[in-house]
């Protein structure tokens, strides 16, 4: 499995696949891989001839320091679990921060038709400038033909492809189901840091998010709401930042419901020091 930490040396290795005609899927990662990340090179593979796997801890989306300096960086870990997908159709490129921003490491600052002042914008101040920044310059770099994400982010994900039209880029955004542990946790990097107690009452986000689900079907997205924050002031390990029921096309708070629009349920909250999100389609 080839890994690049140079773009210049990736570039080389890209034309050539473009020369050939190859389709290139990518999978754009922070590293600290697990069998969700793997579901999406999966993906990947499935749709086109080889995947590129970024892992790259991106500075300029953490609003936390403190959340910067502690996310798990384990690379030589990261290559192992993706050869287990693949060897030979699987490069990995993992960029210093000085290969990808030089000596200007800020955002860029993007307007995304109001989708970045909702619900994580809101609370994680210059979050999406980070992530626009950062993808941005790896589609530029790495020129997929489709690009994979997962729901779990789907915020980020309808920000991405809102990227992808404004700027005009020739890369197919593809949503992936969120992939879950068997007790319905959201599989995530920062779960490796959760402690026992917390791991095992992170759950709770999930079951409540499906107790939500059914019953939309009958209340307001007020007393979903309502109940939900009840729920949650009953679980002592587990402290509510949001829960909002939104439309899943511009990402804005529900306050009447409509049978020509679709809609999703999205919450955040902390286990400790661990903030965790997860979402569910409501219809």
């Amino acid at each position: 499995m080839k890994v690049f930490h140079n773009k210049s040396q990736l570039s080389k290795i890209i034309d050539g696949f473009k020369a050939k005609n190859r389709a290139i899927g990518f999978v754009p990662t922070m590293g600290a891989l697990h069998e969700g990340h793997l579901s999406l090179v999966e993906k990947a593979l499935s749709e086109n001839n080889v995947a590129v796997v970024s892992v790259f801890v991106n500075p300029t989306q953490f609003d936390n320091q403190e959340d910067l300096v502690k996310y798990p960086r384990t690379l030589e870990a990261d290559v192992a679990l993706l050869k287990t997908v693949s060897d030979d159709k699987i490069i990995v490129y993992a960029p210093t921060v000085d290969d990808i921003y030089g000596d200007d490491v800020k955002s860029q600052s993007f307007k995304f038709d109001g989708l970045e002042n909702e619900m994580e914008g809101a609370f994680r101040d210059g979050h999406f400038d980070g992530v626009g920044t950062i993808v941005k310059r790896l589609f530029e770099i790495i020129k997929p033909n489709r690009a994979y994400f997962g729901e779990k982010d789907f915020q980020q994900l309808q920000i991405i492809k809102k990227l992808v039209e404004l700027n005009h880029m020739p890369v197919k955004v593809i949503g992936c189901p969120i992939h879950r542990a068997d007790d319905g946790l959201a599989m995530s990097s920062r779960n490796t840091r959760l402690t026992e107690n917390h791991r095992k009452v992170a759950p709770f986000i999930y079951e409540t998010l499906k107790s939500a689900k059914i019953k939309f079907g009958t209340k307001s997205a007020k007393n979903v709401t309502e109940w939900v924050e009840k729920q949650f002031k009953k679980q002592p390990l587990l402290e509510l930042e949001y829960f909002i029921i939104a439309d899943t096309d511009t990402l804005k708070p529900v306050k009447r419901k409509s049978t020509k629009k679709t809609y999703r349920a999205f919450i955040a909250a902390y286990a400790g020091d661990i903030r965790l999100i997860d979402n569910i389609a409501l219809n």
